[in-house]
């Protein structure tokens, strides 16, 4: 199985990180191709030779037919105020806007899922900081064209690849003021740190924005929903990926190693058992409404699962307990999420060990198209089979059925 470590010195950003995909191996030429097939403006992905610091790799941009670089406030490498032109007049698309745009057969599911998780963790960051629910976020500079290129380019790019999962080394973050679309904001952006929560970072003295949202969304997404590379690995190659900007003190690069390993579908002599945190906490004066907004921020922070129990409290009182599924280094974060969602006073933490099947997705065909299947397995013998819901639901509303009807024909 092939994996990608990501390790930066001067940042992570959306084009970085295609900068640094192409520079093993990735075909931008053919996501060029896909891209164009759903989104309008005449996409295109550029790529150019770029070294510095005698390091040597790609420099990735997306441009469309209505205007130049797309240096926009996300993936800010290029500057500071007035970086990018058009902001006025980017689209306003909340995460419906996009879903209907990726619904495109031209984009496989998996791929179209994968950016729709990272659209959903910007959605959950940008609504804590503004105060909205995800569901009520318009994106600025991030509904633009090119962004949205951007973050479905990078997740068909891991497709390409052929990618189980990532790990990433420390993040550099910047210090200073730096001009967002909604103002001066300290560095990082409040937003680009709620993306960083779980994640490891490193102070510069850097006057610039290094991780921006994009970046931190699309790495915060993949290290939740791909595998964890195993801890030993054989390296296939590695690339840089540049950004625009020049560096005081550092070349502006990401690098990304692709690894070839054994990982949890393929390997016989690893332990089936894993040690992860159950965090709980009882609440009977919270609104209802705000554990099941809860439950999806804590799943696209980084919670294996979260779910609410009914519970009879003192006093004959009805309350709920909720609860998250963690591994321990996301624990922090999803404390600070519960802590700053609810009511509650505290929140009990205890280990669990959980034996889980061997995964693999395979895609099949049906008379109403692909459906993929999560298929599940012990000692290389299949036990379960699980067609996505997601997929038989699309498919469904397409052909005017029940999703059941779906669900039995890949069955």
């Amino acid at each position: 199985m092939r994996f990608i470590r990501f390790d930066s010195v001067g940042g992570a950003s959306g084009d970085m990180l295609l900068g640094a995909l192409a520079a093993i191996g990735a075909d931008l030429r053919g996501i060029e191709r896909t891209v164009r097939k759903f989104l309008p403006d005449g996409v295109r992905f550029v790529s150019e030779a770029a070294s510095d610091h005698g390091l040597n790799g790609v420099r990735a941009t997306v441009r469309c037919a209505d205007h130049h670089a797309h240096d926009h406030w996300p993936d800010a490498h290029a500057g500071q105020a007035g970086r990018h032109g058009r902001q006025a007049h980017a689209p306003h698309r909340t995460r419906k806007d996009i879903a209907a745009l990726l619904k495109s057969p031209a984009l496989d599911a998996d791929s179209r899922d994968l950016a729709l998780a990272v659209f959903d963790r910007l959605a959950v960051a940008e609504g804590k900081i503004h105060g909205k629910k995800p569901a009520e976020v318009h994106f600025h500079e991030i509904g633009a064209t090119d962004s949205i290129a951007d973050i479905v380019g990078c997740c068909l790019a891991l497709r390409q690849l052929n990618v189980a999962g990532v790990s990433v080394g420390p993040l550099p973050c910047g210090t200073g003021i730096i001009q967002c679309a909604h103002g001066a904001m300290p560095n990082p952006a409040p937003a680009t740190l709620e993306l960083l929560a779980g994640m490891e970072v490193c102070q510069t003295d850097e006057p610039f924005e290094l991780v921006t949202p994009t970046g931190a969304a699309l790495l915060g997404t993949w290290i939740a929903k791909l595998q964890a590379p195993p801890a030993s690995a054989q390296v296939v190659c590695a690339g840089f990926g540049f950004g625009k900007r020049e560096l005081r003190s550092r070349p502006n690069v990401l690098r990304a190693t692709l690894l070839e390993g054994a990982g949890a579908s393929d390997t016989s002599d690893r332990s089936d058992a894993s040690d992860i945190l159950v965090l709980e906490t009882n609440l009977d004066d919270c609104n209802p409404q705000w554990i099941g907004e809860l439950i999806t921020r804590l799943l696209a922070a980084g919670a294996l699962d979260a779910w609410a129990t009914p519970v009879t409290m003192k006093k004959g009182r009805p309350g709920i307990i909720l609860s998250a599924l963690a591994a321990a280094a996301q624990a922090a974060a999803l404390r600070e999420h519960i802590f700053r969602a609810t009511t509650t006073f505290g929140i009990r933490s205890y280990a669990v060990t959980r034996e889980m099947l061997d995964r693999r997705f395979e895609t099949v065909k049906t008379p109403f198209g692909d459906v993929r299947v999560k298929i599940g397995s012990r000692n290389g013998e299949d036990l379960v089979r699980s067609p996505e819901f997601e997929d038989c639901a699309r498919l469904a509303r397409a052909h005017d059925i029940a999703p059941r009807q779906v669900y039995d024909a890949a069955v």
